[in-house]
C-alpha cells in the first residue's frame, strides 16, 4: 500500500523543510533558540517505507505560555483596549486585510494539508476556500448583527441602546482532522467580536499555519493574535490556572476539555465553546432506497477515512435489509481507491497519526473474537501508514467499537429487529450530535424525527451527517458540544449582550443627541454600515 517517491508528481514534491523558528506575541514574530520538536508526515518519499520529515516547531514553555497570556490581557487592557472598544467597521477592516493575504498562500496551505494529515488534494482545496468563504461570512453576518443594533429601544420611560460586546480574553485550541476551518471557525468570530486571542495549532497540521503568522502580524493591533507552539498540557496548564481566560474555545475531546477547564480556579467565569467528539449513528429502515443508503454511508463513514466528529461511527440495519446492505456495502467498500493524497480519484489516503493503524486492529481483534465477521475481503488488511476499512457485523454491545469513537476507517453493523433498539442506545450514549435516517414513510418517518430531535441536534434524512453548509447550526448533546457555532451563532457565543439606558428626560436626550452628533463614542453609534 505504500507509494514511491518516483510517483510523487514535482508539484507536490516537499522540496525544502520549513522550520518554523518565530512565534506570535505582542505583535512581534519572536525568534525561538530553545528546544524543538519534529514535524513527520506518515506518507513516504523513499521508496523503502520512511516517514517524511516537513520540518519543525518551537517547544515552548510556561515563560512563553505567560507572555503570551500578559500579551492578550494588554491587549484587552480591562476592557479599555483598542481592540475590545474598536468601531465595529474597524475591525472588518482588519479581517478583510488578513483574508486578503490569506489566500495569496493557498497552494502552499493545501500542499501542506495533503503532507501533514493525509488530505486528498481536492478536500484539501475544499477546505482552503471553504475557510475562506467562512470569513466573508462571517464579515457579512457581523454587519448584519451591527445594523440590526443601530437603532435605540424605549420601555416604561428608559431608552436603551443594546449591542454586542466582546467577552475577553480566548485560548483557542483547534483539531487536526480539519486544523484550518475548524480552528478559524472559533478564532475569526472571536477576533471579530473584539476578543483577544492566544492560539495554539493542534499537534499534527501545524506547519500549515506558519504561512499565515505575517498577516496576523501586520492585520491586527499588537498583542491581538498570539501563536504559540508546544505541548497542550504544558502551554494551557498555566494560561488557565491563572485565572485570566475568559473563554475556552476547543475542537477536541471531552477528556481534554475537562482537563483543561478544571485548571481554571473560577470556573463559573470561564465561558466555554466546544466542538467535542461524537458517535453519529445511521439508522436504516426496511423500507429504505438501499442504493441511496449504501452510498451516503460510504460517505459517512469513509470520507477523510471517517477522521472526523460528524463521521457516522456506527449503523444501525434493519434485520429484514441487512443481508442485501452488507453485501452492497462492502463491494463499495473495496472498491475505494488507497494511495497518496494528490493522486488522482483517491478516496482512501494514510492515517496522520502513527498508533491509528495498530488502535484500529485492536478494535477489530476485540469485535471478531466476540463475534463478529470482517464483510469486505480488503478489511484489515495492514501497512505501514494505513489500515484497509473494515465492515464488521453483527457488532453488540460487547464490542469495544460499539462504544468507542474509532476516529478511522472501521465500520461497525448492527441489526435490529425494533425500533426502540437504536433509539433506547443513542438515548444512552455519552453523544448526542447528528444522526442519518434512512426510509421514505412518512408515518413510520415522523414519530421517529419528533424523537430524534430530542436525542440529537441534527437529523439528516436520508444523507450522511455533516458539518455545513455553514449558516447552519452546528452543536450536540452531552459530550458532543458546548454552544453553537454557525456563522451567525458562533458570534453570539464569543459575545454578550451589553447595553446603555437612559431614563427619558431631556437631560439625558440632550447628552444622547450630542454624543450621536460628534460620534465621541465608538459603543452609542446608529450609523449603519453598508
Amino acid at each position: 500500500m505504500s507509494n514511491t517517491f518516483l510517483e510523487i508528481p514535482e508539484a507536490y514534491k516537499i522540496q525544502s523543510q520549513l522550520h518554523q523558528t518565530t512565534y506570535l506575541v505582542s505583535g512581534e514574530l519572536k525568534q525561538w533558540e530553545g528546544e524543538t520538536a519534529e514535524v513527520y508526515s506518515t506518507i513516504s518519499s523513499t521508496k523503502d517505507y520512511k516517514r517524511t520529515l516537513l520540518g519543525t516547531i518551537p517547544q515552548l514553555g510556561e515563560k512563553e505560555a505567560l507572555e503570551a497570556l500578559d500579551s492578550a490581557s494588554n491587549a484587552y487592557a480591562k476592557g479599555q483596549g483598542l481592540w475590545p472598544t474598536m468601531k465595529v467597521r474597524d475591525r472588518i477592516a482588519c479581517m478583510e486585510k488578513f483574508v486578503e493575504q490569506m489566500k495569496t498562500k493557498r497552494e502552499t496551505i493545501v500542499k501542506l494539508l495533503m503532507w501533514e494529515i493525509g488530505k486528498n488534494l481536492p478536500d484539501s482545496e475544499k477546505e482552503f476556500d471553504r475557510t475562506v468563504d467562512y470569513i466573508y461570512d462571517t464579515i457579512e453576518a457581523y454587519k448584519q448583527i451591527d445594523r440590526d443594533s443601530a437603532k435605540f429601544e424605549k420601555n416604561e420611560g428608559v431608552y436603551a441602546h443594546i449591542r454586542r460586546g466582546p467577552l475577553g480574553v480566548v485560548l483557542c485550541l483547534g483539531p487536526y482532522n480539519y486544523p484550518l476551518n475548524e480552528t478559524f471557525t472559533l478564532l475569526i468570530p472571536a477576533l471579530i467580536m473584539g476578543n483577544p486571542v492566544i492560539f495554539k495549532p493542534a499537534k499534527l497540521g501545524v506547519l500549515l499555519i506558519s504561512p499565515l503568522l505575517e498577516a496576523f502580524q501586520n492585520s491586527f493591533p499588537k498583542g491581538v493574535v498570539n501563536v504559540i507552539y508546544g505541548r497542550g498540557r504544558v502551554l494551557a496548564t498555566p494560561i488557565m490556572q491563572s485565572g485570566k481566560i475568559d473563554v475556552l474555545a476547543l475542537i477536541g475531546n471531552s477528556k481534554s476539555a475537562n482537563a483543561i477547564q478544571n485548571n481554571h480556579p473560577k470556573k463559573n467565569r470561564l465561558r466555554l465553546v466546544l466542538g467535542l467528539e461524537a458517535k453519529n449513528p445511521a439508522i436504516v429502515l426496511p423500507d429504505a432506497d438501499l442504493d441511496l443508503a449504501v452510498n451516503e454511508c460510504i460517505t459517512g463513514t469513509l470520507s477523510f477515512n471517517g477522521q472526523r466528529c460528524t463521521a457516522l461511527k456506527i449503523l444501525y440495519v434493519h434485520e429484514s435489509i441487512v443481508d442485501e446492505f452488507n453485501k452492497r456495502y462492502s463491494e463499495k467498500v473495496d472498491a475505494l481507491k488507497f494511495g497518496n493524497p494528490w493522486d488522482s480519484g483517491v478516496k482512501l489516503t494514510p492515517l496522520p497519526e502513527v498508533e491509528k493503524p495498530a488502535y484500529i486492529k485492536e478494535l477489530i481483534d476485540d469485535a471478531v473474537e466476540k463475534g463478529a465477521e470482517i464483510l469486505n475481503a480488503k478489511g484489515g488488511e495492514i501497512s505501514e501508514n494505513f489500515i484497509f476499512p473494515a465492515a464488521l457485523y453483527p457488532v453488540d454491545k460487547t464490542m469495544r467499537v460499539f462504544k468507542e469513537e474509532q476516529f478511522g476507517p472501521l465500520v461497525p453493523i448492527v441489526p435490529f429487529k425494533d425500533i426502540e433498539e437504536p433509539l433506547n442506545d443513542m438515548a444512552e450514549s455519552n453523544y448526542g450530535q447528528q444522526v442519518s435516517l434512512f426510509g421514505k414513510d412518512v408515518n413510520t418517518l415522523a414519530p421517529l424525527i419528533d424523537t430524534l430531535v430530542n436525542l440529537v441536534c441534527r437529523v439528516n434524512l436520508n444523507s450522511s451527517c455533516q458539518r455545513g453548509p455553514d449558516v447552519y447550526p452546528f452543536t450536540g448533546r452531552k459530550d458532543s458540544a458546548f454552544s453553537t457555532l454557525s456563522v451567525h451563532d458562533a458570534l453570539r457565543s464569543f459575545s454578550i449582550r451589553t447595553f446603555v439606558a437612559s431614563k427619558d428626560n431631556d437631560y439625558n436626550k440632550a447628552i444622547l443627541n450630542e454624543l450621536l452628533d460628534k460620534k465621541t463614542s465608538n459603543f452609542i453609534s446608529t450609523d449603519y454600515i453598508l
